[in-house]
């Protein structure tokens, strides 16, 4: 049935949150186009010399003409290094190549020549990841100076560092999962394998050059002195090593004939397709921005989200008299069947026991799940301790994390304790995650966190005989408070690479259907759970 929206967007209310998030994703996308553009007028000219163009026009001239790319963190390491690797150095996405979706994984050599500081290569591992997940053919666009040295030891050694990238490679090629590289600049040392393990690849004459050790590493190592293109340029890997497949003049006839290439690639069998017509909502999307609180701790009616990004705004909902605090039905979304669980408040024992069960039945259907979180976790206490929450609540984390059927989900609100578990929080293996700019992700709220961390230092205090006076335990949880807010952002979130990116609410509809029809390339898991706690 249609979803029916009890808002009054004529209401005081109402105008308060449209403003206040409005201004919230303006803030966000500022420092979006920032990470995005702005960089040194060295770098920009240093590769205006070259005769190169900038990542993003690149991507630009590989997609097919109008179509979307959904960029995947673009905020990454917005919070670390000084500020110095915008996006973490690197761009990743979906788009449409040659009417195929595929993977992009783009260096970006206007950030420190395109260097890979240690979230730079957790980016790509994930890209990768997703590749993987949902078999998604991948484009690599190359223009690298290899690892950041001054990093070394968070980039290189361990298992989800840089050499996972070259398993991942590995991996999709015995899957069958092609990979194409297009090699602008320096692919060095352990970035040459890019183009190595990559099923085609096309190098630019002039500026393209791959090799394990670049010309002062040589000098260094041997004495010899070498220019860049005679140790590893273009014309000797395609006419001498055998390196690279194709040669390209300049960077557009390079992407022309990777474009002719991915047009060759046959065209996977999905195993979901579009039941029904799409149909757009019933509600203006824009109107979320009047019905998220202002205040992370007020709550709201997780329907009216939905009836704002479903088809129609139409809904079955599952169970609707029991369970209350999760929503649980059946929706399309861009002509594709889900079925959605979302928070209308704290989960007690009879909706994780809903929640599981409609895992299990989406399961059975072979319908994707979208999470659309806003938890402060679990109810605890004596009464639900005996009513056996912590077997309820495993019940449900079980018949998640054993789901065969591709899993989304959307950060809305917040996202606190192991609610953030039941609801397919990062660790459960979603295909994608994503966050709104409002969210905030922790153990716990943050006036719960600086209330516990206030009366750990109190007692810690009165062990050692000391009296704390009412205002210097005001300025302990105050300085506990701030140090934990800050680390509960989705702008911390995100640059750690803990979601997929931070998104406008209004554009959750489209991305959730481009992640949708991706997940699609891939067949499902194999059916099957692990023990339930009865």
């Amino acid at each position: 049935m249609i979803l029916r929206s009890a808002i009054s967007t004529a209401s005081e209310e109402f105008r308060l949150r449209y403003r206040h998030n409005e201004a919230v994703v303006a803030d966000f996308r500022r420092r979006q186009d920032e990470a995005r553009t702005v960089r040194s007028e060295q770098a920009l000219a240093r590769l205006a010399s070259q005769r190169k163009m900038r990542p993003r026009e690149r991507i630009d001239l590989l997609l097919d003409p109008g179509t979307p790319f959904l960029e995947l963190s673009s905020l990454a390491a917005n919070g670390a290094y000084d500020g110095e690797a915008p996006g973490a150095s690197c761009i990743t996405g979906i788009g449409i190549v040659s009417g195929r979706e595929v993977m992009i994984h783009a260096d970006d050599p206007t950030v420190k020549g395109g260097a890979w500081y240690p979230l730079t290569v957790k980016k790509i591992v994930r890209a990768l990841d997703i590749a993987i997940e949902n078999r998604l053919p991948v484009v690599h666009l190359c223009d690298s100076a290899g690892g950041q040295l001054y990093h070394q030891s968070q980039v290189f050694p361990d298992k989800q560092m840089a050499g996972r990238i070259f398993r991942n490679q590995s991996i999709l090629s015995k899957l069958g999962v092609k990979q194409l590289a297009i090699v602008f600049g320096h692919c060095t040392a352990g970035g040459a394998y890019i183009p190595g393990l990559s099923d085609y690849s096309v190098i630019v004459r002039g500026t393209g050059a791959v090799f394990l050790g670049g010309p002062p590493l040589v000098k260094a190592a041997t004495g010899q002195v070498i220019s860049a293109d005679a140790l590893g340029g273009c014309d000797l890997h395609t006419q001498v090593s055998g390196t690279c497949d194709y040669p390209a003049d300049d960077e557009p006839h390079a992407i022309t004939i990777a474009r002719e290439v991915v047009a060759q690639w046959q065209q996977p069998t999905k195993f979901l397709s579009r039941e029904t017509e799409v149909e757009a909502p019933a509600y203006d999307p824009r109107e979320l921005y009047g019905i998220i609180p202002r205040d992370i701790k007020n709550a709201f009616d997780m329907r009216e989200v939905i009836a704002r990004i479903v088809d129609g705004s139409r809904f079955h909902e599952y169970k609707p008299a029991w369970g209350t605090t999760l929503i649980c039905g059946f929706a399309h979304l861009w002509g594709y069947r889900i079925g959605i669980l979302a928070n209308n408040g704290i989960l007690f024992n009879d909706t994780a026991k809903k929640g599981g069960h409609f895992i299990e039945l989406c399961n059975q259907n072979e319908t994707p799940i979208l999470f659309l979180q806003n938890i402060t976790g679990y109810m605890i206490g004596e009464e639900y301790e005996t009513a056996g929450i912590t077997k309820d609540g495993a019940k449900m984390i079980m018949a998640q994390a054993c789901s065969h059927v591709p899993k989304f989900t959307v950060m809305c609100h917040a996202s606190f304790g192991a609610g953030n578990y039941g609801m397919c929080g990062r660790a459960f293996d979603g295909r994608f995650l994503f966050t709104w700019p409002n969210h905030q992700i922790g153990v716990m709220g943050g006036e719960q966190a600086a209330n516990t961390l206030a009366e750990v230092k109190l007692q810690q205090l009165k062990r050692r005989g000391v009296t704390a006076t009412p205002e210097e335990l005001g300025a302990i949880r105050e300085e506990a408070l701030a140090a934990y807010l800050d680390q509960i952002t989705a702008y911390h979130s995100t640059s750690e690479l803990w979601d997929d990116g931070i998104i406008d609410p209004v554009d959750t509809r489209n991305a959730l259907g481009i992640a949708i029809s991706a997940s699609a390339n891939a067949p499902l898991g194999a059916p099957g759970n692990g023990v339930f706690r009865f």
